[in-house]
């Protein structure tokens, strides 16, 4: 009985800090993004803005009280990284050596490129009519914010959660490598869903970045649902030819509601949104 209790509050003590941190991760960088647009909006930034919808109070709302669950659930599967890792399951190692610094470049860079083919994948399938209502809380916000990085359903949360336990399977890591890929992965998440694009800019696609997926790549997926899964890169969606036909222009032109070339989508659900409806998540072909 002891024993139990014993790990019992081991078990509730490793928990409570891996949930104070997600807290403190997810309330520090969203307040950041949001509070630094604020001071910079009259100074420039508000021509940036990609959408011309603005997201409701009731919208942010819901995008903040979703996320907290989705931080909940994290917690709980970086707990059991914590004994995974201490019973020998995933290695994970402290500090640099002995696998070194080439190793820990190649495996931060491993890391971003399997999320981002696990995210297309399993985005891809949230969007099949059988799990669309898994997927169905993200996609209420027609106008995403920084506050939706983490907005979704419990499934599709503990889905984007097992990310990295299966990696780690495969793959050991450094402790520090695995921080600071988490962290980029965070912030891009954060900046994905801020409603501002600052690169893309132009009338050609990058030669050098048209590879990497933008702001309005993403929001644009929020309003036309049926394109752009991907995550860090447009690999995925140029080759499964699920790209928006007309990505590579919008992203040029700082992609606006009323360019989406699908007459009464977006109109539709913003409606629905603004009214406090549920919005449906359209499936994929």
């Amino acid at each position: 009985m002891v024993q139990f209790l014993d790990l019992t509050s081991k078990i509730l003590a490793v928990w409570l800090v891996s949930l104070a941190i997600h807290l403190a991760v997810y309330g520090i960088i969203t307040a950041a993004v949001v509070h630094s647009y604020r001071f910079f909006w009259k100074r420039g930034l508000e021509r940036h803005k990609i959408q011309k919808r603005e997201a409701s109070a009731a919208d942010i709302r819901r995008e903040i009280a979703s996320s907290l669950r989705t931080v909940l659930v994290f917690s709980v599967v970086y707990a059991g990284l914590y004994f995974g890792a201490r019973a020998g399951v995933f290695r994970i190692y402290p500090g640099i050596e002995p696998l070194g610094w080439g190793y820990m470049l190649l495996s931060m860079v491993g890391i971003v490129v399997a999320h981002d083919a696990y995210f297309y994948w399993t985005h891809r399938l949230l969007h099949l009519r059988r799990f669309a209502r898994f997927h169905r809380t993200h996609h209420q916000s027609i106008t995403p914010t920084a506050y939706s990085c983490y907005a979704f359903d419990g499934p599709e949360a503990t889905l984007h959660a097992l990310f990295q336990p299966l990696w780690l399977l495969a793959v050991p890591m450094q402790l520090p490598a695995l921080m600071i890929a988490i962290a980029f992965m965070l912030m891009r998440n954060v900046f994905a869903h801020s409603g501002v694009e600052l690169f893309a800019h132009g009338s050609q696609r990058s030669k050098w970045f048209g590879w990497l997926v933008t702001n309005t790549d993403h929001d644009l997926h929020h309003a036309a649902f049926h394109y752009n899964f991907g995550f860090h890169f447009t690999w995925w969606d140029r080759l499964m030819g699920t790209e928006h036909p007309g990505a590579r222009e919008l992203r040029k032109t700082r992609w606006l509601a009323s360019a989406v070339k699908r007459p009464g989508l977006l109109s539709a659900h913003a409606d629905a949104a603004d009214a406090g409806r549920p919005v449906a998540v359209e499936t994929a072909p």
